[in-house]
């Protein structure tokens, strides 16, 4: 598979041909990141490739939205948490400078991560981190994937309601 899929992420999302994406949420696909120099980066796209902020969402899909941010940060905590004892925490963040689609960037951070970047924003590493190879999405982070998608499992899983009539 060409990377095609980047040029239409939701777009190759929807046709089920975008290799990142991890699981598809009620408003939106989970997708693990292209680069992984803090190794569980993941992003949440919206569903729908119209929607540019998250204002467009009508309320309901918003707040469904939103509640799959949460599933995906705290998938993206657990497993980073399990697999790593020196994570501290996950950013998220939803800017849209770049791309115009809605998406929501998930960035877990680390103790090992260098002292005058530990505590700032993940885009003030250096362009190396975003271009080179060493940091790139490959077969090395299928357990990372394997463990951040069985997390959204247990996390988005709706409870089964059961009337009794009495």
């Amino acid at each position: 598979m060409t990377n095609d899929w980047r040029r239409d992420r939701i777009g190759s999302a929807l046709r089920g041909e975008n290799p990142t994406v991890l699981r598809h949420l009620e408003a939106g696909f989970a997708a693990i990141g292209d680069v992984q120099f803090l190794p569980g980066y993941s992003v949440l796209l919206v569903d729908d490739p119209q929607v540019q902020r998250l204002s467009d969402l009508p309320k309901a899909k918003r707040l469904a939205f939103l509640s799959d941010m949460d599933a995906l940060g705290e998938a993206v905590e657990r497993a980073c948490r399990r697999l790593d004892p020196a994570f501290r925490r996950v950013n998220l963040e939803i800017l849209g400078n770049t791309d115009g689609f809605l998406h929501v960037h998930v960035w877990p951070r680390f103790d090992w991560e260098p002292e005058d970047l530990v505590r700032m924003p993940v885009w003030l590493y250096s362009l190396e981190h975003w271009r080179d190879e060493r940091y790139a999405l490959s077969p090395r982070h299928d357990a990372l994937r394997e463990a951040i998608g069985k997390e959204l499992d247990l996390l988005t899983v709706k409870p089964r309601v059961s009337w009794r009539v009495s």
